[in-house]
């Protein structure tokens, strides 16, 4: 197959669609064009490693030597304003026209704002040059005040402890990761955090901010609180605005089927941008996950090709935080029951998400064999009884493969 293939953004997703498409034997041009001034790196380590080391070389994921040797074009410090729904063809800003074969929208998203916490001594952790800035910042002895205790938020919280800071985290709701995993889940994370040193005040709204005597105040509805350093983390919102511009269909991201097909015949998406209609959660999903964009771009490149194929695989993701790895497998409901399987107060546990008689999801602390196996029962559809799930003393594997 020849022609030209155009991915826009410069991401993971642009780094698994190269590598794919040149793996199943496309010849034609890749081209992939991002709008920040560098080439394609992996995001999830800036909360974590990246914020606390700053290795640039771990963070790389297309080096020029493997896109010299396959031939795929990067442009960076690009931004493309239109798709001609004509011809697929994309303009870009610097008013050059690029005719395409095929699009893929990896435009990501960018981090939510709340109104006042901006300006000089607040962050906002999205790229590479984000989280070098706020690095600086993190010195021993300094005061970090974290809003927002999500994912984000307590990996922010516990690399900024490891580098001596004093840390307080504001979370506006009864329990941080509440929306996430539910109350009791969240309450076993919150207590990592408040274990590793992190200052933990729920029912905390974030009111305002104000400068006073060289340092911030964060005004919040239990108090205020002041700060060397504010860094906010309260989700992110889809870069969907090419795509809407360009008369795609979009609502909290790019519409896309299971095939991660736009509205517009030879138009794609995928990652954080993408709202997913997925077979095995069946309705429409927007994840914001590193496994998840390499999965969708997988997809998305095969289908370009040809390859009739569908993005079917339950959603895994991780979280690294003192020294404690955290997975979750699948997309539970509130409606779900709990499983527990451990001690919610010790080292290691799960927890399983359970409808009917099916696995819909399962969490974990220091447990990433349960996870996996988890994984794969919510893929089949199929389930275990609870008191299977929660006696420690049974291997699940044993009982899976008996």
């Amino acid at each position: 197959m020849t022609g030209t293939i155009l991915v826009v953004g410069a991401g993971q997703v642009a780094a698994v669609a190269a590598r794919t498409l040149r793996r199943r034997g496309y010849d034609g041009r890749i081209l992939i064009v991002g709008d920040e001034p560098e080439r394609p790196y992996q995001r999830p380590p800036l909360s974590k490693d990246y914020l606390l080391d700053g290795d640039d070389a771990a963070l790389s994921l297309l080096p020029e030597s493997w896109t010299t040797e396959h031939a795929v074009e990067v442009r960076t410090g690009v931004t493309a304003m239109k798709i001609s729904a004509a011809d697929g063809g994309v303009v870009l800003d610097d008013g050059s026209y690029v005719p395409a074969d095929a699009v893929l929208l990896a435009t990501g998203a960018r981090a939510r704002r709340l109104p006042g916490l901006e300006g000089d001594g607040v962050f906002h952790l999205r790229t590479r040059s984000d989280a070098a800035a706020l690095r600086e910042q993190l010195v021993p002895g300094a005061h970090v005040v974290m809003v927002g205790g999500g994912f984000i938020g307590a990996e922010v919280a516990s690399t900024a402890r490891l580098r001596g800071c004093e840390v307080t985290l504001l979370e506006a709701g009864d329990v941080p990761l509440a929306q996430a995993v539910g109350p009791r889940l969240g309450e076993a994370c919150a207590r990592l955090q408040r274990e590793g040193g992190v200052d933990v005040r729920t029912q905390s709204a974030v009111t305002g901010l104000v400068r006073t005597a060289g340092r911030l105040v964060v005004q919040t509805s239990t108090g205020d609180v002041a700060a060397d350093t504010v860094v906010v983390g309260v989700g992110a919102v889809p870069n969907q605005e090419l795509a809407a511009d360009s008369g795609l269909d979009v609502d909290n991201g790019v519409l896309v089927d299971e095939h991660c097909r736009t509205s517009q015949a030879q138009v794609y998406a995928a990652g954080d941008v993408a709202n997913h209609t997925h077979p095995g959660v069946g309705r429409r999903v927007r994840v914001e996950h590193f496994d998840n964009a390499s999965r969708q771009a997988a997809v998305a490149a095969r289908n370009i090709l040809g390859e009739t194929t569908a993005y079917v695989e339950p959603h895994w993701f991780w979280s690294d935080q003192f020294g404690h790895n955290l997975q979750y497998a699948g997309h539970a409901s509130a409606d779900d029951r709990l499983v527990v399987r451990g001690d919610l107060a010790a080292d290691a546990w799960t927890a399983f998400f359970v409808a009917g008689d099916r696995l819909t999801g399962a969490f974990g602390l220091n447990a990433g064999e349960d996870v996996a196996l988890a994984r794969e029962l919510i893929g089949a559809g199929i389930g275990l009884p609870d008191q299977v799930l929660e006696d420690t003393s049974i291997d699940l594997m044993e009982v899976v493969e008996g």
